[in-house]
């Protein structure tokens, strides 16, 4: 259970303000909302089963306080990565105005493709490092897929206008404070 409460606390934070939130709202103002929370469902569930084999191969692989330096200077940049910004390309944007039929395929491609390399499936990897990988693996899908949520629900409520500075330096500061943590358990140990 601890580590599907991390994994889905860790996720749902790195996911507030990522590109995808704004390509879930961008597909939820063209779609209905069940379609765009289907595909994203799938597509997250598949993205971070792949990356909670490769972290947990990772983990059996390396030792423990190796993988905690590693995983707080990669949450640190995370924090940095996040501070920087995320945002639709501008071909992202055409693609998700421009699909009009099967929206579940749509969805499920254009996240599953969005999703390859980015910073919550590098979270997910670097979690299912140190943490079990079924309980990483339900939590970080699910924790996306409720910031995922959370965005459609408050993209459809307010427009496209959301506090985007505050919810990413919010999440800036909460992977700083994961980074600071492993790195302070791994110079302990």
């Amino acid at each position: 259970m601890e580590a599907f409460w991390i994994s889905l606390v860790v996720i749902f934070v790195a996911e507030l303000g990522d590109k995808s939130q704004l390509m879930a709202m961008t597909f939820a103002t063209r779609f209905k909302p069940w379609p765009v929370l289907a595909g994203i469902t799938i597509a997250t569930t598949i993205v971070h089963l792949v990356s909670v084999a490769v972290g947990g191969l990772i983990g059996d692989a390396l030792p423990t306080t190796a993988i905690s330096i590693v995983a707080g200077i990669a949450f640190l940049g995370f924090a940095l990565w996040t501070l920087r910004g995320d945002e639709l390309t501008e071909e992202e944007s055409r693609k998700a105005q421009r699909t009009t039929r099967h929206a579940l395929i749509a969805v499920t491609v254009a996240f599953f493709l969005s999703e390859l390399g980015d910073k919550t499936m590098l979270a997910t990897i670097t979690l299912a490092t140190q943490h079990g990988w079924v309980g990483t693996w339900i939590g970080s899908t699910v924790g996306m897929v409720a910031a995922d949520a959370l965005a459609i629900v408050v993209g459809r409520m307010l427009g496209t206008h959301l506090p985007e500075r505050v919810i990413r330096y919010g999440a800036a500061a909460a992977f700083a404070v994961f980074g600071v943590v492993l790195l302070g358990e791994a110079l302990i140990s």
